[in-house]
């Protein structure tokens, strides 16, 4: 293996970091009572956030407007993303994380588990990783009490 190889390997690891450092500091704003300015600072200018039900955005206006509706959804959330699967390939990649999510409804009145996989595309600018589109795919939304077994409200997933 020569120099130049082993310079490509080393970026594309350095880039991998990168960007699990962004999905970090990603759920870190949501967590800090869904920090909207963070939150949108973390995607390119016409970046996506495709919801499903609730709601999609494109752009930093109108991602500013949908993350500023979180609240609404949770007054408390704690975003534990697991089990990233993350391919580079030059100023682009991709990836797909897992979240379980522990939160309580907007009354703070119910505990819930919540479930979902993201699917993402990032995009280098100016040396820095952003999202370019995060799609969530909801597994389970329930009541603590009931559990996903009981209670799988919110979307499933087949296969």
């Amino acid at each position: 293996m020569n120099l130049e190889d082993i310079e490509k390997r080393l970026t594309v690891v350095e880039d991998v970091e990168a960007i699990k450092r962004l999905k970090a500091r990603y759920c870190a704003y949501c967590d800090d009572s869904f920090n909207v300015e963070g939150i949108v600072s973390l995607f390119a200018p016409d970046g996506i956030m495709d919801g499903g039900e609730n709601g999609h955005a494109q752009g930093t206006e109108n991602l500013k407007a949908l993350y500023a509706t979180a609240p609404s959804m949770f007054s408390f959330a704690i975003h534990m993303v697991l089990n990233p699967m993350i391919e580079v390939d030059g100023d682009t990649g991709s990836g797909t994380w897992y979240l379980l999510q522990p939160c309580t409804s907007p009354d703070g009145q119910q505990a819930m588990w919540g479930s979902a996989r993201y699917d993402e595309e990032y995009v280098k600018l100016n040396g820095e990783w952003k999202f370019k589109r995060v799609k969530i795919h909801p597994i389970f939304w329930t009541p603590y009490e009931q559990g996903w077994a009981k209670a799988p409200f919110g979307g499933g997933m087949s296969g």
